[in-house]
Parts: C-alpha cells; structure tokens; sequence
C-alpha cells in the first residue's frame, strides 16, 4: 500500500513553468508505476504523463514536448515539471501509483492565467 501527497501547484502565467511534486509513503516505491492526472470539473480524469519502473514514460499528445515526468526512487518522489503552460492546463493534478490497484493523491491545482 502506498499514500501519495501532491504539491507544487499554483498560479502562473502562460507560457510559464511549475513543478509538481509528489511524494510516496510505503514500501517498494520503486516497483510502481507512477503517473500524473488531471481533471477539470464535470470532466473525466485524463492522464498526463506516466513513468513505469524501468523509466519508460509516456505521455498525452496534449503535454508532449511540454511536460516532463521523472521520478527519484532514493527519495520516493515523482515529479512534472510544466513549461510552456496554456490556459487549457489548468486543472486538477492528481499523482497515481499502481501496481496491483491504483492509488491517488489528493490532488493539487494548477491555474493558468494572466
């Protein structure tokens, strides 16, 4: 079992840059697939970007070249850094672990405005 805590989230201005961060409290961190998600209100959560174990990652074709994921098993974090960030970002965050069950944080917001 895993619990996750998100922050970095704020305000910023387009065409700006954050850093979330995301970090994991239980055993085996590194064995776990670790992934960002965001939700806007009444919407589905998407995914963002996603890290397996081994560091292959994937991401959303709307994030791709933007958005980087990464992660430090020594530290149990994971983290996205954001650049270039739309208006369209602005979102929910929400870290996700899995390996035999999803687990979720409590999420952090990310606004993006002038």
């Amino acid at each position: 079992q895993v619990q996750l805590v998100e922050s970095g989230g704020g305000l910023v201005q387009p065409g700006g840059s954050l850093r979330l961060f995301c970090a994991a409290f239980g055993s085996s961190f590194s064995f776990y697939v670790m992934g960002w998600f965001r939700q806007a209100p009444g919407k589905q959560r998407e995914r963002v970007a996603t890290m397996g174990s081994r560091g292959i990652t994937g991401y959303a074709d709307s994030v791709k070249g933007r958005f980087t994921i990464s992660r430090d098993n020594t530290k149990n974090t994971v983290y996205l850094q954001m650049n270039s960030l739309k208006p369209e970002d602005a979102d929910i965050y929400y870290c996700n672990a899995y390996r035999d069950q999803n687990y979720w944080g409590q999420g952090t917001q990310v606004t993006v405005s002038s």
